[in-house]
């Protein structure tokens, strides 16, 4: 195990000194280190419950022998540094989370790693740590938003966006814009359309990094509390037989991501986040493989904000 080198040994043993003083002892110490990654804060809707999912792939991990250990990362809400300077800061916290991963898991010679996401940046960031380090690694999302209701009918952030627009023009009052400002986000999770959290969850789980129902299971369900456990065994599996980033994301796999973005409509920064992510893996993706790739794969999901339906349906 990559952990032998910080835990094995007698001349290791300020380093078993140092976990024992975080309460550890000689049994746990002894297991697979799996660093599990929360980028829990109380900020964002989709990270706000993600404590709940840490805690529920921690338990599975100890439970098929593993020895879970937690660390955070920073995590940005595009939808709140939206229209001012905070924006500037979104793109580079992907490259921010992709490093501090890189740092705390070769630091502390873990053996592999859950990577608990949600969140535009969160989500790609998360990954890229997890190709360039290629040890065994599961990714599990906090999972999608619920539509809110309005006079019957779904409704997301797109539609609040929309209404400050129509109170600019005088089409309604301040009041019909608080109504809708206070249902168009009703639940913890990533916002509820086809937007790029939700998108870049689906891709992460149509590249075989996350279990099936990664990217579509609501937050607020039980089974997205079981979804977590069953990745806090797989990757226990996975550790076994030592399968890691590179056995899975392929270039196939990448393509394959790609016609799964295609059939759904997925946030165009796709475009962005999936090459970063072939990059990291030492695969090549270009704006020509989705121009193929777009033009022999039907569009088959309408979503918002391009249609009706939102990731619940």
């Amino acid at each position: 195990m990559r952990s032998d080198r910080a835990k094995k040994g007698p001349e290791r043993a300020p380093h078993r000194s140092l976990l024992k003083a975080s309460g550890y002892t000689d049994w746990e110490i002894s297991r697979p280190w799996v660093g599990v990654v929360n980028p829990y804060n109380a900020i964002i809707p989709g990270h706000v419950h993600l404590n709940r999912i840490t805690e529920a792939v921690k338990s599975a991990v100890y439970a098929f022998g593993g020895f879970p250990l937690e660390f955070p990362v920073i995590g940005v809400c595009d939808g709140i540094a939206m229209n001012h300077e905070g924006m500037k800061y979104s793109l580079p916290s992907r490259e921010l989370i992709m490093d501090s991963i890189e740092v705390m898991t070769k630091a502390h010679a873990l053996d592999a790693l859950v990577l608990v996401t949600n969140c535009d940046k969160i989500i790609p960031g998360m990954a890229m740590a997890a190709l360039s380090l290629n040890i065994p690694t599961v990714m599990i999302s906090g999972g999608p938003m619920l539509a809110g209701v309005s006079a019957g009918k779904d409704v997301d952030l797109s539609n609040i966006f929309e209404a400050v627009g129509k109170r600019a023009a005088d089409l309604i009052t301040d009041d019909d814009l608080k109504e809708i400002e206070d249902i168009t986000c009703p639940t913890c999770g990533s916002c509820a359309g086809m937007f790029t959290a939700n998108t870049m969850n689906c891709m992460i789980e149509a590249l075989g990094f996350a279990l099936p129902g990664n990217g579509t299971i609501p937050a607020v369900y039980s089974a997205r509390d079981r979804l977590a456990k069953e990745a806090g065994r797989h990757i226990m599996m996975l550790v076994e037989k030592n399968i890691r980033p590179s056995d899975i994301l392929t270039e196939k796999a990448f393509l394959n991501a790609v016609a799964v973005d295609m059939a759904l409509g997925g946030s165009t920064n796709t475009a962005l986040h999936l090459p970063a992510l072939a990059h990291a893996a030492g695969v090549s993706l270009t704006l020509d493989d989705f121009e193929e790739i777009s033009r022999k794969t039907p569009h088959i999901c309408s979503m918002s904000p391009g249609g009706s339906h939102h990731i619940q349906d």
